[in-house]
């Protein structure tokens, strides 16, 4: 990414205010604020990254907030694992036999670094298998335990991943990439070489049954970029020679190799991010030939899966905005849910959960609206509270309802939190919250940031799932390719005009505000419609001509598209904010990371100076050495207050309107 515009600041945000004489100042952060005191006073909940179970379904290894724990399944005596200098840990998984864990170690430092370990449940001291230079990630033992592999990319300057923030580009920019390999390490040297070819970035792998080898996902190139083209290869260990077993149509995640070697498992459909999983279950021989299709008509969206046997999955979804699990016959294609349940499941933003060999127990990080996030094990279902580490957070916000309603013959779903004490009789304003992806989904998360606070300062959050999203199966989540914009921006104001019928919604007090996708959708909504009092978007993308030079996972676009910006002008530009900016006049707070490489900072100043050439009230903030997603606390909790602030005070100057709506 190059940066056109540079700004002589190192610490704090970069606020660029636009005070336009026709109209009122507004969204100023003061402190102490309304919204301030409010996030301020959000219950604290402990993050819970990741909770893993032995394949005999005995033990339940979990990380909360870098700190690594081991407690039998049934629950009991738990066993912390730490490491020399409590360096924080992370991506933990389970040795074949139960009897070991592998995990990796960061170290500090601006540059990545990190320490590899296994320990042993016989209760001795964790052992340092390696130390490296560079981002390492997802360590697995080999079937017979002999090895561990990991995917290492050997001195890259950043944590790994389009999120994180870019390393500014300088000099004389070349080619140079970085990329991601499959590396092992013997388990009784530790001796660690790296495997697969130096020209190609592995984003998911799986060992072979025989401990021969690997399947992966993999591509040539940046690999930030190219996941979205990346194929499905065998990998011969330790050549590295790598065979191309499939070319897909679409994005692929979650490969899994069959307990007998034939088959490998993965998901593939259309998705806008790696690590938002969501498309159908297919099947492939490890040998190559055309693949199997096994939920073709399946109205949700699979997100994640493990083998329970030669011929049978199971697989985590999306069901209609909630969590459930299903499995799936190889053989048949025969499909049985197994549980569906409004609470959200896992730790990242699709459905997941960690099964024994056999599938009889799993381990779940269970959450929702009402209740922080706790892990949980048993059989899908009737799973056993393990972890009290957030028994104090108690929600301070509104209920939360799935609420559902139509645009024409197309049925729709989204999450409705009501006002923290909210009570018939008087209007209150609304907040649209338009989720990123576009392939991906709202769900009953615990959330003390946003909608939790924008329910604690008496607004009603809305939180749509618009065609284009995760839960209603692949048809639904392609019906938005070569029409940003259109069907799915209609999906969202026909669901407030479905809330603003059933609750008593003030029509003059409705804002709109979203990240990324939904920074983009903000954008565009300005240009569409005044039904707005008051916009925020953050990390929006405004013009796609000059958004597609600047971006650096630019290959995301072409299945959404049909074809590049250049090569098909038209189809993008019906889509473009910039296009039809002249109609904005709703106020506009912009806010971005001046690093991001999804959305560069570029496409929010076009956006900042096209409204300050329209005399549109509008305020700019860029945040130092900040990605696509805020890694700083103190540059998250700006963030959000300067949100909640924009919309305080803009409500704050239309005077409420008396209820007319009878809630039922």
């Amino acid at each position: 990414m190059k940066n056109t515009y540079k700004f002589p600041f190192t610490l704090g945000a970069i606020v660029i205010s636009l005070l336009c004489p026709a109209f009122p100042a507004g969204g100023q952060s003061t402190s102490p604020s309304r919204a301030a005191a409010v996030i301020d006073s959000m219950p604290h909940a402990k993050q819970i990254d990741q909770a893993a179970i032995s394949p005999d379904g005995a033990q339940v290894a979990y990380i909360i907030e870098g700190e690594l724990t081991v407690i039998p399944a049934s629950g009991g005596t738990t066993r912390p694992i730490a490491v020399e200098g409590k360096l924080a840990l992370r991506d933990v998984s389970w040795s074949r036999d139960s009897r070991q864990i592998a995990f990796i170690a960061d170290l500090a430092g601006d540059v990545p670094a990190a320490q590899v370990f296994t320990a042993a449940l016989d209760g001795s001291a964790p052992v340092k298998r390696a130390e490296v230079k560079g981002y390492a990630a997802t360590p697995t033992f080999s079937p017979d335990g002999s090895k561990l592999a990991l995917l290492f990319i050997e001195g890259m300057p950043r944590i790994a991943g389009p999120l994180q923030p870019m390393t500014p580009l300088a000099g004389v920019i070349d080619d140079e990439v970085y990329e991601q390999r499959l590396t092992t390490i013997d388990l009784t040297t530790n001796a660690l070489a790296q495997v697969t070819p130096a020209d190609v970035y592995i984003y998911e792998y799986d060992w072979t049954p025989d401990g021969q080898g690997w399947i992966a996902t993999a591509a040539h190139g940046s690999g930030d970029a190219n996941w979205y083209i990346a194929k499905l290869y065998r990998i011969s260990s330790p050549s590295g020679e790598m065979h191309e077993i499939y070319a897909p149509k679409w994005q692929i995640a979650e490969p899994h190799i069959s307990p007998d070697g034939k088959y490998v498992a993965f998901i593939e459909g259309l998705m806008s991010d790696e690590g938002s999983t969501g498309g159908d279950v297919y099947v492939v021989s490890t040998a190559g030939g055309p693949p199997r299709n096994l939920t073709p008509k399946l109205n949700s969206s699979p997100s994640s899966l493990a083998w329970t046997g030669p011929d049978q999955l199971i697989f985590a979804q999306n069901v209609d905005g909630e969590s459930g699990f299903s499995t799936v016959d190889v053989s048949s294609g025969s499909v049985r849910s197994l549980w569906t349940g409004e609470e959200f499941l896992g730790t990242a933003s699709s459905p997941s959960a960690s099964l024994s060999r056999d599938g009889s127990v799993t381990a779940v990080v269970r959450q929702s609206a009402s209740t922080p996030p706790e892990v949980w094990a048993g059989p899908i279902g009737k799973w056993k509270q393990l972890t009290t580490v957030n028994t104090e957070a108690k929600p301070v916000w509104g209920e939360m309802h799935n609420f559902h309603w139509t645009n024409g013959a197309m049925k729709l779903e989204g999450w409705l939190m009501l006002p923290k004490d909210f009570a018939p009789g008087k209007t209150y304003p609304l907040i649209v919250n338009v989720h990123g992806g576009p392939s991906s989904a709202c769900a009953s998360h615990w959330d003390t940031k946003m909608m939790g606070a924008e329910s604690a300062l008496g607004y009603f959050a809305f939180c749509p799932n618009p065609r284009g999203s995760y839960g209603q199966g692949e048809a639904f989540t392609r019906g938005n390719v070569k029409d940003f914009g259109g069907g799915d921006f209609r999906d969202i104001m026909a669901g407030v005009d479905a809330i603003s019928k059933r609750y008593p919604i003030d029509s003059r007090r409705i804002g709109i505000r979203g990240h990324s996708y939904g920074g983009y959708m903000t954008m565009w909504a300005e240009t569409q419609t005044h039904r707005f009092a008051a916009a925020v978007a953050g990390a929006g993308l405004s013009d796609w001509l000059s958004y597609y030079g600047v971006n650096d996972i630019d290959e995301w676009m072409i299945p959404f598209f049909g074809a590049s910006v250049y090569d098909d002008p038209a189809v993008y530009a019906k889509s473009d904010p910039m296009h039809f900016v002249k109609a904005v006049k709703t106020p506009t707070l912009v806010l971005v990371g001046d690093r991001d490489g999804e959305v560069p900072m570029e496409q929010s100043v076009e956006w900042w100076h096209a409204l300050q050439a329209m005399k549109v009230p509008v305020r700019l903030v860029v945040y130092p050495n900040e990605g696509h997603v805020f890694m700083k606390p103190a540059d998250a909790r700006d963030y959000f207050v300067r949100t909640l602030d924009w919309f305080d005070d803009w409500f704050g100057k239309v005077s409420a309107k008396p209820a007319n709506v009878s809630v039922h």
